[in-house]
């Protein structure tokens, strides 16, 4: 991961404190929590006989996952990485098992376990379609300029769908183009890291101009369009978007915006109905910092400015915060 604002484990998820499961055939030290109290992790670690089937099998044997809410996937592997599909299509499998699951996020994974550009990912519509009560689905990972097989989504429908998150170096222009021309009546909280071409983030903004109309999720709240390198570029498109009057949040941060963008900001429609503008890791110089400041703050807009360790608004190398 690059940048100061790297990727961390989840601590809580869904409004639950996640927890790795004991990898132990006797779960220890103590009973484990009710299945409805925990966001459940499954981490196969760097422990040979530790494979995901095995693990996955201990798990719907221990726990009752007729009551499991949230379900957090971390390394897959046991020693040389592999791919998602396999542990993807065991989870799909057993869908029907998880009558109560609300949430679920593929490939909570850290740099020291796997850079997110190497992660090997495929086709994760079949996880969204499987359960239809999902209101929370993330996914972690990128696609690959010189890999066939990687991230990818088929345009969906699903009714329940309330938060959707793509945390990626290089997010897919297809996966963003599948994501604007799927039909998403609940979505509330929509969050794109697009990355850099480098690593596949190969998304333009005529590819985020279905999401930018505000007819295609009507009761969208939050919107984040970051982590790119094309930041500028984003805020000018968004600075004129509709869907920019519904919203109550907006981040355009982890990327590398300037000047230009933020003068396209303030020079575009009124923001300051929003709760909160994060503008975190920027390019921006101080003067065009505290014009945004002085245009939203008086309004109660809570603007997140303050720049990530090392970044200098004069610097010629400028990065996103995640990349590799």
């Amino acid at each position: 991961m690059s940048g100061a604002d790297g990727i961390d484990h989840f601590e809580e998820f869904h409004g639950l404190p996640v927890l790795t499961l004991p990898r132990d055939e006797v779960p220890a030290p103590g009973p484990l929590p009710e299945p409805d109290a925990v966001a459940w992790r499954l981490d196969c670690g760097w422990e040979e006989e530790w494979t995901f089937p095995k693990l996955w099998a201990h798990f719907t044997h221990v726990v009752d996952t007729e009551r499991v809410r949230a379900l957090v996937i971390g390394p897959w592997w046991c020693g040389e990485y592999s791919e998602l599909a396999p542990a993807l299509e065991l989870i799909v499998a057993d869908a029907a098992r998880f009558s109560a699951l609300r949430a679920l996020f593929l490939a909570d994974v850290v740099g020291e376990e796997c850079e997110v550009s190497w992660l090997r990912m495929n086709d994760i519509t079949p996880a969204v379609e499987a359960f239809p009560l999902l209101e929370e689905f993330g996914v972690r990972g990128c696609g690959d300029t010189y890999r066939d097989g990687d991230l990818r989504l088929r345009p969906v429908k699903h009714d329940r769908l309330r938060v959707l998150r793509f945390e990626s170096g290089g997010l897919p222009g297809a996966v963003v183009r599948a994501v604007g021309a799927s039909e998403l009546p609940a979505l509330e909280h929509l969050e794109l890291w697009l990355g850099v071409d480098e690593y596949g983030g190969n998304a333009t903004v005529a590819d985020l101009a279905p999401l930018l109309d505000g007819g295609r999720f009507p009761r969208l709240r939050h919107l984040g369009l970051q982590n790119s390198e094309i930041q500028d570029e984003i805020a000018g498109a968004v600075a004129a978007a509709p869907v920019v009057a519904g919203l109550e949040s907006l981040a355009l941060s982890m990327g590398t915006l300037t000047d230009a963008g933020a003068e396209a900001l303030l020079a575009g429609q009124p923001l300051t109905h929003l709760a909160e503008l994060d503008l975190r890791h920027h390019y921006m110089s101080p003067p065009w910092r505290t014009r945004i400041e002085e245009a939203l703050e008086p309004h109660g807009v809570r603007v997140e400015l303050a720049p990530s360790d090392g970044i200098d608004e004069d610097d010629e190398w400028r990065y996103v915060a995640v990349s590799e």
